[in-house]
Formats: structure tokens, sequence, C-alpha cells
């Protein structure tokens, strides 16, 4: 990669950091730069005066070109203009974003919903926005300058999706009232409305040569409308639960729905025969879009990613991986080259079809990371996930050993003793198990709350391990024997237990915790290394200070500290780690 193109990848991927910190250009975004990034390799060496050890990034640059950020709640939909130079996105925090393309900056904010915004879509000559909400209404923006026009009021529950004519002339909208309303896109005025649906109207389309509409539904169906007379065509029957998405091919010849099920399902438009089923999202399919030359399909799931097919033969090419939460909404850009996502991890980003490269480090776990925390001298790390496992690590090599298998459902929490040997994890089967952390042996399984398990702690001694549940109870437990030792009542969940020096009171989230047992249990021997790093929202900061910015893909879903080294887990299974000096 040449220089000149690795640093506009390199400015691109940081805009957002840059203008709100510029030395982060010094850190942040050499930290987060791949490895063999020019820009890195060139200006990174700096980077070892604040950090031993460095968080694993890719080799190279991804398929994502940008990311942005800017909405307070979640992204619900996303548009490109018809020249690609523009991006809209919807959000439930009642706004419109408009965004340049190119540089990734925010544009007009239009304001005027009243409630969370579902769905955007451009007028074809990019002139207007549309946008439907939860309050009812379907808004029209003027796209230069992002004044309000006319608001289209009907619908009798919240739209959710909204769409232009390929001529311009007319806007239609889904909405939970079962019906699809056409209006006229320069008046306001409603025409014909569609009725037929026996549940929501989650999704619409028009057809290219703007001849036919089709709305996919909470009934599970599919169904293909006369534009012009509103009078109901094919009926598309082969999803198993609600369809979420549809779309047109370039030449209407195809539709393709996504849906609940999982699946995305390809139709013959004039025929309403299935074609292809498309298989390999993890959960629910929530958005789909042809490429303007109709030969990929990109779908839009909850289980964070976005996949393009191929149209023809129904085969999943690449995956692309980064989004933290649900993906909600997909689009192309008019030369196919770009595909926009937008989740609600409350970001945008945008994709190059042809790739999807990433990686993190501590890689092992088949589902997202819930807890993680440090042994006592730092060596190993212990990770709970949704996968139901413990997993132990080498923090030298980040090479894996025992995985601690047993729990029912996902593991919540876990936690070392003080002489680093055993481990012990709550889950949401409702237990707490204690492990040998050499060889990954289960000692004793902790049996008497009613719900999921939310905290667990050794005492200073290790003799005792305290456990919080969802059932509002905190209990002390035998860590030899297993026994239940005395239980408290608290008034809400405790997230969160440390033992006090002496083992007497546990400090929790909701106050201090009298065990009535002063001095009972003699302080440990040695200190904890004092911690100086913290992960504060976005920051990580090294003695109070913010040194490094930390991108939306690496903050996780739980962290831990030691000293001055960090751990975040990761949504997608991975754990990074920081050690700084």
């Amino acid at each position: 990669m040449s220089l000149l193109n690795d640093a506009s990848r390199f400015a691109l991927r940081n805009h957002y950091v840059v203008n709100e910190a510029p030395l982060q250009t010094y850190m942040s975004a050499l930290l987060f730069a791949p490895s063999l990034s020019k820009v890195r390799q060139m200006f990174g060496k700096g980077l070892r005066k604040y950090i031993e050890i460095m968080p694993e990034v890719p080799d190279r640059w991804g398929a994502e070109r940008h990311r942005f950020v800017g909405h307070d709640e979640g992204v619900t939909a996303v548009a490109f203009s018809p020249d690609g130079k523009t991006v809209a996105s919807g959000s439930w925090d009642k706004t419109v974003r408009l965004w340049d393309a190119a540089t990734g900056k925010g544009g007009p904010k239009l304001v005027g919903h009243d409630n969370r915004v579902t769905a955007v879509a451009f007028s074809p000559d990019g002139k207007m926005v549309a946008s439907g909400s939860e309050d009812k209404t379907v808004r029209l923006w003027d796209a230069a300058m992002g004044k309000g026009g006319p608001k289209l009021i009907g619908h009798d529950d919240d739209v959710t999706a909204v769409a232009f004519s390929p001529d311009g002339k007319t806007v239609a909208s889904g909405s939970e009232d079962n019906t699809v309303r056409l209006w006229d896109a320069v008046t306001g005025k409603e025409g014909p409305k569609l009725v037929g649906h026996d549940h929501f109207v989650t999704a619409v389309a028009f057809s290219p040569d703007s001849k036919m509409v089709a709305s996919g539904s909470w009934d599970n169906t599919v169904r293909l409308w006369d534009a012009a007379m509103g009078k109901e065509g094919p009926k598309l029957m082969g999803h198993d639960h609600f369809v979420t998405a549809v779309a047109f091919s370039p030449d209407s010849k195809m539709v393709a729905s996504g849906s609940w099920d999982k699946t995305v399902r390809l139709w013959d438009a004039a025929m309403g025969k299935e074609g292809p089923k498309l298989v390999g999202h993890d959960e629910r399919v929530t958005a789909v879009a042809f490429s303007p030359d109709g030969k990929m399909v990109a779908s839009g799931s909850w289980d964070n990613m976005v996949r393009l097919w191929d149209a023809a033969t129904g085969k999943g090419g690449p995956k692309l991986v980064g989004h933290d939460d649900d993906v909600t909404a997909v689009a192309f850009s008019p030369d196919g080259k770009t595909v926009a996502s937008g989740s609600e991890d409350n970001t945008v980003r945008l994709w190059d079809t042809a790739t999807g490269k990433g990686g993190l480090n501590l890689v092992g776990h088949s589902n997202g990371v819930a807890a993680i925390a440090f042994s006592p001298d730092s060596k190993t790390v212990a990770s709970g996930s949704w996968d139901n496992t413990v997993r132990l690590w080498d923090v030298a090599t980040g090479k894996g050993g025992p995985k601690l298998v047993g729990h029912d459902e996902r593991v919540t929490t876990v936690a070392f003793s003080p002489d680093g040997k055993m481990v012990a994890s709550g889950s949401g089967d409702k237990t707490v198990g204690l492990w040998d952390a050499m060889t990954g042996d289960e000692r004793q399984r902790l049996v008497g709350h009613d719900s999921e398990v939310t905290a667990v702690a050794f005492s200073p001694d290790g003799k005792m391990v305290a456990s919080g549940s969802g059932d509002r109870m905190v209990r002390l437990w035998d860590a030899a024997t297993g026994k239940e030792r005395q239980k408290q009542e608290t008034s809400r969940t405790v997230s969160k237990i440390i033992f006090s020096n002496d083992g007497s009171n546990l400090a929790t989230n909701i106050g201090q915790l009298d065990l009535g047992l002063a001095s009972a249990t003699h302080q440990a021997s040695g200190t904890k290394l004092q911690t100086t790093v913290l992960l504060d929202s976005s920051w990580i900061k090294v003695r109070g200070v913010d040194i490094f910015w930390l991108p939306h893909e690496y903050r996780g879903t739980t962290h831990d500290a030691f000293g001055s080294r960090l751990l975040v887990g990761q949504a997608s299974g991975a754990i990074s780690f920081f050690s700084f000096k």
C-alpha cells in the first residue's frame, strides 16, 4: 500500500477523535492503526514511552472506511444519496443526521420528530429526505438546508418504513397500524391506502420502474401491490417468522426479504416464486439491500454483522464484523463499492464490499465476553462468556489455558482467590462454580440462588466466597466445603462485591453490608498493587489523566485493571490487553 493511500486511510479512520482531541493523532490514532500501516511504522515508535504491551491490531486496513459518531442513541436507519456523496441516518434520539460520505463530517441535523426515527430515504434527485417515526408521522426535509417540509399525518400507529418512488412523485410508508400508505411527495396529500396485512408492516420498497410496491410484515409474508391502483398482487409466503426488510433488484425482477427466522429469501417478483434461501446469520435479519448491478445482496442482523451474498447463487461472501450491537440498517453506495450499516451501538460504518478483515487478541470464546479478572500475580486472566464457559489465559503470551466447562447458561462474573489457586464463577444457571486455576477441574458447585448470579468475590484469606444475585440475596459460602454460611436480603440486585480487608463487611454497588464477622478473617499477606489505569467511557486514564481514546470496537462489554494493566472484554468474544509504563 502506498504511503499516500495509507495516510488517507489513517486520516479518514481517525477524523472524529483528531477533531475532538488533536494530540490523539500521536496516541490513539497510531496505537490502533494496523501493524503494517506505513504511518504507524514511521511515527509510532514514540508510543513505547507510554505503553509496555500493546493490544493486538489487524495487519492491514479492514473493510470499514468511516465511522460516523454523533447520534446520542442507537441508529435505526441509513441511506445513501443518489450521487453517493451524502449519508442520512435516523436514530432513537429523534433526529436525522446528514454526513459527508467522503470525509465523514456531519452536516445538517434534522430536528422535528417527537419520538424515535425509524426510517430514512432520499428522493431520486437527492434534494429531499423522508423520515418515518414512532410519532406516527412521515416528515419531508430539504436535504441541502435541513429545513422541514410537509408533515404527512394519517397513520394510526408507529411508522416503521419509508420509500420514494423512482420517479420521485410518491412516498410509501409502512406502519404498525398494518397498512401501507402512498403520499404525494410534493403536496403531502394521501393517496391509496394498501390494506391486507394481518400484522405490523415493517418494510416497504418501490420497484425501480415505480409500478410495484413490496411490503414486509409481522404476518410472516411479503406482499406486492400495484402502485397506481393500490391493488394487491402476489403474496410471498415462506418465512417462518416476522419479515423485517424488503428490497427490489435494480431490474425489478427479484425481491429480497429478511426475517427474524435468521434468513434472507429471494423471490421472483412477477410469479411470486421463491428462489435462493440465504442462510448464515446467527440472529434475526433486520435489513437487506441489492447492489446497484443486482449481483450482490447485503444483509444486517442482530448478530452484529453485515453479510454479503451472491444474488444469483445465494452463496455467502465477506462477513463485515465491527459493530458492537445489533445491525439495523444497510445500504449500497451507487457505485456498489461501499456498504453503509447502522447499528444500535450508535454508529454508522462504511465498508469496502471486497474485503472484511479484522482481529483482536485472546480469541477463543464462541460468544460475547461478560466478565474478566486478573489473578493476584497479574500473570493470568480469567474470562467468563455467554458461551457458558470460563477461559484462563497467559498474560505474557496470550495463549489459552484451561477451559472451565460446567455451567448450563452464560457466565456473568468471575474472581480469583487471593492466592490465585482458585477461580469463582457466577452464571445465569443460578449457581457459583469454584475451579482449580491450574487444572481447570471443578471443586465445588454452590447452589442456592433463585436467579442469575451477578457478582462473586473471595474473602481476603480465601476461606469464604460471597455471591450476589438477581434474587436480591447475598450469600456467604465456605470455599472448602461449599456449604452456605449465611445470607442477607438486599433492596436491589447486587452486581459488585468487594470484601473489606478484615473480611467483616462487603462493599457493594448498593452500599455496605455488615457480615457480623468482625476480624473473623485475617488480612491476606501482601498488598495488591495500586491500580493506576482505568477505563472511563471512551478514554483510558493513566494516573487520572486521559491518555488514549478507545475506538468503539475496543470498548467492549466488561473490563478489569491490575496495577498498570488493563483488560477489555469484547462482545465478539475477544479480549484486548494493555500494559502501561
